[in-house]
């Protein structure tokens, strides 16, 4: 396996975007999600995807089909307790297995075609949403996602590591430790909720804070 994207839960519209892109990260095309209540704003690099995710409907959210999923808490809470990240999966180059490695569920929403699911892991929403799409890949090889801004002011292109730091004090789930088992891939303990994500390898040795509009640190 290997990170396709990674989500930030954020308020109705997004408006934290703007801060990204003074930052000189360029805006991708957004997404809606007819069914399951949300949307998003997204910004593209050659191996990975950035997604401010916000809620649109309260009651497709809720509704049975997209309940399982505890977006809608993820979205909607305050709680300390309840980690805004969700960190998203795909078959690592050569890996013609094509199945998410840690335990989960098939979720079929609305918005893909009937034949396509995402593997969403079995974990608590202490955690990050570990999930899995066995038909993705990198944005810089997909016919999809070649239409989308992966030039950047600032110079960053390929996202080299990602470090989330989580209050949890439980012992991590099994989807957990095998979504950490992945190369570039660490979960922290720690007060609160932070997002670090690696930039070219971290190579000019520079961060940006974003906190306290967003939990999320930039290294490149």
């Amino acid at each position: 396996m290997e990170i396709d994207h990674i989500f930030i839960c954020v308020p109705p519209y997004a408006n934290e975007a703007e801060l990204l892109i003074d930052f000189g990260f360029s805006e991708g095309s957004s997404n809606n999600h007819p069914g399951q209540g949300t949307a998003n704003r997204r910004f593209f690099f050659d191996n990975a995807v950035l997604e401010l995710l916000f809620l649109t409907d309260e009651e497709e959210t809720q509704s049975e089909l997209t309940r399982p999923t505890m977006l809608y808490e993820r979205l909607s809470s305050e709680s300390k307790t309840v980690s805004p990240f969700g960190i998203c999966f795909r078959p690592a180059g050569g890996d013609d297995s094509k199945k998410a490695l840690f335990p989960h569920w098939s979720y079929r929403p609305t918005y893909l075609p009937p034949h396509l699911s995402i593997a969403v892991a079995d974990a608590p929403i202490d955690e990050p949403m570990w999930f899995y799409l066995a038909f993705a890949s990198r944005p810089d090889s997909s016919e999809r996602c070649k239409i989308q801004a992966r030039k950047h002011a600032n110079g960053i292109s390929e996202l080299s590591s990602i470090e989330i730091t989580n209050p949890k004090t439980k012992e991590l789930s099994p989807a957990a430790k095998i979504a950490t088992s992945t190369p570039g891939v660490k979960l922290l303990s720690g007060e609160t909720h932070l997002l670090v994500l690696g930039f070219n390898e971290e190579k000019q040795g520079l961060v940006r804070d974003f906190r306290p509009d967003l939990p999320l640190n930039i290294k490149w």
